[in-house]
């Protein structure tokens, strides 16, 4: 079990150099025209694109999302890498699965990111299916000590596990456990998808469970579909590819959350690839941005490398957040009117 469980994160890693397609390149973003100012009648020096997240001040509203952890040196290197550029670039992290550190000790080192960066925000993960195979609060609160975590991410995958060779598919009275993590975890729960997108009725148990933020994570950009069907056991099954689109584009999913803002607070992931991405999901209500594939090879590489993508992102959501005549974020945030025309 500790050696499929390693190798399954190397394999996915993997995945990615062996099929370009596994990145969907939806851009459901550019159906959004937005309206260009071109007398916007601010300095582009002063606008100000600081957002705050669990009581801590982020340079732009961006979260590197979940990519990996486990016992190999590139996962170590990877999460590091992240880290360093995270903190040097005041951004926010989520680890991928701890399920791993679980099975595998050694494991535990490459979610133990605090050291590398002391000050940013930091999100821990477990799938929330594992509370149907043996895990509650106490490996929850494990997984949160590790990281010193701000919050923790309970995510939620049942098309990536349905296609998995050895997938967990009992999604079976889950809300009702997640009561019990929030109420016994001592950090915020955050409920995500990994790339099929949220909708309204998840969102509403999850409210009923007491949870105040969610990560759409919608589909568009990673297909998790894709990369297990790389891992399947029979080369006639192509049950992965069949899904491989499978889900609720992003812009979509944060326009179903409209009714739902004044109760909670929504990160925008999947497909978010660019800067005016950024400031698209802002736009549709969303307090954060998730990016993670365009981040993974430079991780491979280094955190210099990793910090050269995040500040194009900043530059990007700036410039944007400029032409737009728009000062600060919390003026974007939920403005509509920004909006010329959807197509």
């Amino acid at each position: 079990m500790t050696d499929s469980t390693n190798d399954r994160k190397i394999e996915h890693i993997r995945a990615f150099d062996r099929d370009p397609a596994i990145e969907r390149n939806a851009r459901y973003f550019d159906r959004i025209h937005l309206l260009h100012r071109a007398l916007p009648e601010i300095d582009l020096a002063d606008v100000d694109s600081s957002v705050q997240m669990f009581g801590k001040t982020l340079s732009f509203p961006l979260l590197i999302s979940s990519m990996t952890g486990g016992n190999h040196d590139l996962v170590r290197k990877i999460n590091t890498n992240l880290a360093i550029a995270a903190e040097h670039c005041g951004v926010a992290l989520a680890v991928g699965s701890q399920r791993v550190m679980f099975v595998d000790e050694q494991a535990r080192s490459s979610f133990e990111l605090r050291q590398h960066a002391p000050t940013t925000v930091l999100i821990s993960n477990v799938g929330a299916v594992q509370l149907n195979y043996g895990f509650a609060v106490k490996e929850c609160q494990q997984a949160v000590d590790v990281l010193d975590a701000d919050a923790l991410y309970l995510h939620l995958n049942p098309l990536q596990e349905a296609v998995q060779p050895e997938g967990d598919t009992n999604f079976k009275d889950l809300a009702a456990k997640i009561v019990k993590v929030r109420a016994g975890v001592s950090v915020p729960i955050m409920l995500k998808e990994v790339g099929a997108g949220l909708s309204p009725a998840d969102v509403q148990l999850g409210l009923q469970a007491g949870i105040e933020y969610f990560d759409i994570a919608g589909s568009g950009g990673t297909s998790w579909s894709r990369i297990e069907h790389q891992r399947r056991l029979n080369k006639q099954d192509d049950l992965g590819i069949t899904f491989q689109d499978w889900g609720i584009p992003t812009p979509l999913a944060l326009k179903l959350m409209a009714p739902y803002q004044a109760q909670a607070t929504f990160v925008s992931s999947g497909g978010v690839r660019d800067g005016i991405d950024m400031v698209k999901s802002v736009i549709l209500g969303a307090s954060i941005c998730g990016v993670a594939a365009p981040l993974l090879h430079p991780a491979m590489e280094s955190a210099e490398a990793v910090i050269n993508v995040i500040e194009r992102l900043r530059r990007e959501f700036v410039t944007a957040m400029f032409l737009l005549g728009m000062p600060d974020v919390a003026s974007l945030f939920r403005n509509e009117s920004l909006i010329l025309e959807e197509r």
